[in-house]
C-alpha cells in the first residue's frame, strides 16, 4: 500500500517538525522523504510544510490534511481487524445442536444462505431433543443450540429468545382446515399423530392434557417429524408442532397450519444460545449473530396484524 507509506510520512514529518529526524525515525533518507512529500503536495495543489531553516511547520492545509488523516488511522486499524476476523471465516467448522422442528426447513436454509457467503465453512448439525442438546452444549461436543424449551443449564447463556405458539398440522381438505383458530378440545374430535414424550412440543402438551383434562385419540406415535408429517399427508391424522417448524413447506405437500387458543396451551420459548464465557470459533460467532437478526425479524414481523411467520433476510451474515 504505497499511499499509506506517503500518508505515514507527512505525519511522521508532523510529529517530529523536521524532515530530517522524521527519516531518522523511519529510516529512510532526508531527500526520500521531502521528495515523496513534494509528490503529494503536487498532486493536491496546496503547501502540506512551511519549510523553515530549523525545521518545517503545517500550513493552515497542512493542519486540516493531517487532522483528517488522524482520523482515519482509526478506520485503517478497524478494517485491518475486520480483513484478520474474515481469515478465519474463510474456514472452519459451525457446531450446533436443534430440536426437530428447525430441522426441516428453517435451520437448512439459513445454513445454505450463510454458506453462499462463506462457502468454505462447513457444518456439524446435530438434532437432538432438548435434555440432549444441552447435554451436547456441556459436553463441549457442540458451539450452539437452538432448542424449544431448554432445560435448565447453569452454565447456558441465553443468545435470543423467541416466543412459539402450538399450532395444529393438517391436510388442507380436513374439516378443521377452514377454521383460523381452533381450541384443542377440537382437535380431540379427530385422530391425531404425537411425537414422542421426549420431545418438547409433547411434553407442553402433556403438561395442558393433564391441566385440562383433554383426551385425544391417538393414532400413531413418532420419534421422527418427517414421519408425522408423512402420517397427516397420507393418514388425514392431525399433528401439532410449533410455529416455526411450519413456516412454508408444508404448502408443498398440501398442509396448512391453525393455531391452538392460547387460553388451551400458553406459549413457551425458542432460545438460541451458547455456554456462558466460552470464546466461539469466528464462523460460529458469525452465524450466531445472523441467527439472532432473523429470528428478531420473525419476533417483529409476530407482533404486527395479519403478519405471518416468514424469516426476513439479513443484508449479511
Amino acid at each position: 500500500m504505497k499511499h499509506l507509506r506517503i500518508l505515514r510520512y507527512v505525519d511522521e514529518v508532523a510529529r517530529a517538525g523536521s524532515i530530517r529526524k522524521a527519516a531518522d525515525h523511519l529510516n529512510v533518507t532526508a531527500s526520500a522523504v521531502n521528495r515523496r512529500i513534494m509528490d503529494l503536495e503536487d498532486e493536491l495543489g496546496a503547501a502540506l510544510f512551511e519549510r523553515r531553516p530549523r525545521g518545517v511547520r503545517l500550513t493552515s492545509a497542512g493542519e486540516l490534511f493531517v487532522h483528517y488523516l488522524r482520523e482515519q488511522e482509526g478506520n485503517v486499524e478497524r478494517m485491518k481487524s475486520q480483513v484478520e476476523d474474515l481469515k478465519g471465516l474463510r474456514r472452519g467448522t459451525v457446531r450446533i445442536a436443534c430440536s426437530q422442528a428447525l430441522a426441516l426447513e428453517f435451520l437448512p436454509r439459513e445454513i445454505a444462505d450463510f454458506r453462499r457467503r462463506y462457502p468454505n465453512v462447513s457444518f456439524e448439525v446435530k438434532v437432538f431433543d432438548h435434555e440432549q442438546a444441552m447435554v451436547a452444549l456441556a459436553a463441549y461436543d457442540v458451539d450452539l443450540v437452538l432448542v424449544f424449551r431448554p432445560p435448565y443449564l447453569a452454565s447456558f447463556q441465553p443468545l435470543m429468545t423467541l416466543e412459539q405458539r402450538l399450532v395444529a398440522v393438517m391436510r388442507s381438505d380436513h374439516p378443521l382446515s377452514r377454521r383460523r383458530h381452533l381450541r384443542l378440545r377440537d382437535c380431540a374430535a379427530y385422530p391425531v399423530a404425537l411425537a414422542e414424550r421426549s420431545i418438547g412440543g409433547r411434553q407442553l402438551l402433556e403438561e395442558i392434557i393433564t391441566r385440562t383434562g383433554v383426551s385425544f385419540q391417538i393414532a400413531a406415535e413418532s420419534n421422527s417429524f418427517e414421519m408425522l408429517r408423512g402420517l397427516v399427508t397420507y393418514a388425514g391424522l392431525i399433528s401439532f408442532q410449533i410455529r416455526i417448524g411450519t413456516l412454508s413447506r408444508g404448502r408443498k405437500y398440501g398442509l396448512v397450519a391453525r393455531d391452538i387458543d392460547d387460553r388451551d396451551v400458553p406459549r413457551a420459548n425458542l432460545v438460541l444460545g451458547q455456554l456462558r464465557a466460552r470464546n466461539l470459533s469466528v464462523p460460529a460467532a458469525v452465524f450466531a449473530e445472523r441467527l439472532t437478526r432473523v429470528l428478531e425479524g420473525m419476533r417483529t414481523d409476530a407482533g404486527r396484524p395479519g403478519a405471518t411467520l416468514s424469516p426476513r433476510r439479513p443484508k449479511s451474515a
